[in-house]
Parts: C-alpha cells; structure tokens; sequence
C-alpha cells in the first residue's frame, strides 16, 4: 500500500491533466493515512473503517491514473499525427539545416554571380538560419514530448495493475473484517419467513419497500438522528455519475422513479449516513438489494449490486460498507474507454422514498464528485 502512495505521489508530479495530478496526489495522501489508521486498529469496528478508507483511497487514485492516462494518449496522439503530417516539412528543414551546416559553407565561397551574389546569399542564409533553429528546436520538443509520453503511459499502465491487485485483495480484506464484525447495534431481528412472504406477494420493487416500511422494528430501540438538515448534502452510496434522473425513460422506455448511477466494476456501495439495514439480499429482477432507513419512514434503496454486507436489523455508522458493484475490477485498464459514462460498466440504482412516496434522489445527495 505505501508503495502504491508513493508511486501515485510520483506519478502526480508527471501527469499531463492537472486535475488528475491533484486526484493522485489526494489518493496518495488518502492511502498513507489509511495505511497508518489500519496499522494502529484493533477493534473490528475499527478495523472495517480502515479497510474502507482503503479501497475508496485505492478507487480514487485509480480513476486520477486512468483519467490521467487518457489525457497523456490523447495528446501523444495529437502531437503524433502532426509529426506525421508534417513528415515533407521535416524533410525540407533537414535539407536546409544541412544545406547551412558546416559542409556547405566552401560552396557558398563561388556563387554564379560572383562576390556580390554571395554575400547577398550570405545575407539571406543569417536572416532565415533562426527562423530554422527555432523550427528544429520546436520539433525536437515535439519529439521529446512524445517519447516522455510514451514512457508515462508504460509506467502508468504498470502503476494500473498493481493498484488493481491492491484493492482487489483491500475489498477481500475488508469482507473479511465485515463477516467478523459482533459489535454493531441492532433495532431488529429479521423474520425470514415474514420478509420471504412479502417477496412471493410483491411484484414490483416499490411494492416490496412499502409492504417492508409495515413490518414494526423493536420500538425500546433509540432512534437514529434526523438527517432533514442534511438533505441535499449527503454523499451518493458509490462513486459514480448519473446516467438517468427520476422520471427519465431508458432504453426499454421504462420511466422509474429513481436515478441510475454508472459505477466502475467491483466499485464499493456505502451508507451515506447512519442507517438501519432494513434489507439485504436478492429481490425480483434487480439482482442484490440493500434498503437502509436512517430515520422513520425515510428508506433508501440500492439495487444492482453484486454482494452485500451487513444483515437485517443491524444498524451502520455512516461510511459503512454495504456491498460491492459487479463485474470485473481489472478489465478496464485501456483509457480509451474513459470519459462520461465510459469505463463504468455496472449501474446502480437508488430510489428514495419517504412516507411511502418515492422523492427525487437529487434532492437528498449531493453530485460535486462523480
């Protein structure tokens, strides 16, 4: 881990895209810190938190590489193809350049016109040899630019994979803390048979969470704080950016009343704030469903994801992990395929509901970072 910060660190300070640099900078900073808090955990408590600093710091510093990468191809590309194009110039520079050199210089002593003729020719060589240097020098910084580059991206792709075997084995270190964690807070133990009585009867997701909010938890339990003065401010549950917003139709021209996030594969889901674990498991076609409540008659619903943690009844801090998207985290090592949307292969969906009427997800999280 500490290798990878200083890698990053490094690698900042090379970067093209400044944006990016800063990103990796952040994330190296992130994952120093995160190595220092995992290092002094003792608690399981402690411990899951750490781990979750971790893969997030991993994540983060990931897309500044890829998104640094991008922008070095890109402008290898730029700077490539107009070294090609300029293939003729190149050519003729080189001829004059030649022409003017040393070697030339007692053939210009006998000019057809005599002396006068050479020095008019001699006066003609000085005024356009700058004009020539300052050409030769511009091109030769193209060049050098474009091997710089090329070196940059090697090192980069090189930082890629070994950053991906590191949150890989973060998110199965992280699972592992999860499934040993006894110290969380419960409101509730689940019925299994009431809950899969209301799976079989229900058809629709907003079915399920509204038949779910009439299922009574243990009231002796304290409630959670009201979040209403936060609404508006809450981190979204994944990084990610928004493919549709409620109301909008996709490509089956099904409107939902939730917003769709695009997520790179293996991205980590999290509580946004302190919440009840209502739900946790598959449900209907949506594959891996958590619904959290952080208050009364407010529930957050997460569909899509490929694992889950934590159980019915338990109740998360915020920044709790809750499970990881699907797909494959090292697939995507080509920035190519990086831009809006592109590279994210999982999507996450996120309904809101309060009082048994779903709201506008945008109302309550806050999209600055995607």
């Amino acid at each position: 881990m500490k290798r990878l910060a200083l890698i990053l660190a490094l690698w900042a300070a090379q970067v093209t895209a400044q944006d990016a640099g800063a990103q990796a900078r952040a994330a190296a900073e992130a994952l120093e810190a995160a190595s220092v808090l995992l290092g002094t955990a003792e608690e399981a408590q402690d411990r899951v938190a750490a781990l979750t600093d971790t893969v997030r710091a991993y994540e983060d510093g990931l897309a500044a590489m890829r998104e640094g990468l991008r922008a070095a191809t890109i402008r290898e590309t730029e700077l490539s193809r107009r070294l090609a194009g300029q293939e003729a110039e190149v050519a003729r520079l080189l001829g004059a350049l030649m022409a003017v050199g040393d070697r030339a210089a007692t053939r210009t002593l006998i000019h057809p016109e005599g002396p006068l003729g050479a020095a008019r020719s001699g006066m003609l060589v000085a005024a356009v040899t700058p004009g020539l240097a300052d050409r030769a020098s511009a091109l030769r910084a193209d060049l050098e630019e474009v091997t710089a580059l090329r070196s940059l991206q090697q090192n980069a792709a090189d930082t890629l994979q070994s950053g991906l075997s590191g949150v890989q084995t973060a998110r199965t270190a992280l699972s592992k803390a999860i499934a040993e964690r006894t110290d969380l807070p419960r409101r509730f133990t689940e019925d299994p048979i009431r809950t899969a009585i209301l799976i079989s009867a229900t058809e629709t997701l907003q079915g399920f969470a509204s038949g779910l909010a009439e299922i009574s938890e243990d009231d002796s339990a304290p409630p959670l704080p009201a979040i209403e003065d936060r609404k508006g401010a809450l981190p979204l549950p994944v990084r990610g950016v928004i493919l549709h917003e409620a109301g909008d139709r996709d490509a089956a021209g099904v409107s939902r009343p939730g917003i769709v996030v695009a997520t790179r594969p293996g991205a980590l889901v999290t509580s946004p704030t302190a919440a009840t674990i209502r739900y946790a498991g598959p449900l209907l076609d949506y594959g891996l469903v958590v619904i959290l409540e952080p208050q009364a008659d407010l529930m957050f619903v997460l569909a899509g994801l490929d694992t889950t943690f934590g159980e019915a009844g338990q109740v998360v801090p915020a920044g709790s992990p809750v499970g990881l998207m699907g797909g494959a985290a090292g697939n995507n090592l080509s920035p190519s395929g990086e831009g809006a949307g592109a590279g994210r292969s999982e999507t996450l969906y996120i309904e809101v509901r309060e009082g048994d009427v779903p709201e506008d997800p945008l109302r309550w999280f806050t999209t600055d970072k995607g």
